[in-house]
């Protein structure tokens, strides 16, 4: 892939990594060194409304794990850019399509091992 290239997706994937920080410091994100969870008391004494509120929680908490995976596969793309190997497939180590990378630029896999990781033949 050509520096023109490399940089075009680096400033894709640096972009991607600030939404998601502050996606994340909006949602009140935990520190992911800290693994313990509080769960804020309800002030209902409703079943009905601890339940929803639970509900929630546990919905946030999916949301914020899913976006704090996404952007440990964006700080992994980006380091693969500073060692010169970003682009190739980790998994068969051919070059992963630019229509993969502009559609995902963290991807580390290309399309073919992704189907067969996924078991989509």
């Amino acid at each position: 892939m050509d520096t023109q290239k490399t940089e075009h997706f680096k400033g894709l994937l640096l972009e991607e990594e600030q939404r998601l920080i502050q996606e994340l410091t909006d949602l009140g994100s935990k520190d992911p060194n800290k693994p313990d969870v509080d769960y804020p008391e309800s002030q209902s004494n409703s079943e009905e409304d601890n339940a929803a509120e639970v509900t929630e929680f546990v919905d946030m908490l999916s949301v914020e794990a899913r976006m704090e995976a996404e952007l440990k596969d964006v700080k992994k793309a980006l380091e693969m850019i500073e060692k010169g190997q970003y682009g190739i497939c980790k998994y068969c180590g051919k070059e992963i399509d630019e229509k993969r990378l502009e559609a995902r630029p963290a991807s580390s896999s290309c399309i073919a091992c992704k189907k067969v990781l996924t078991q989509e033949m």
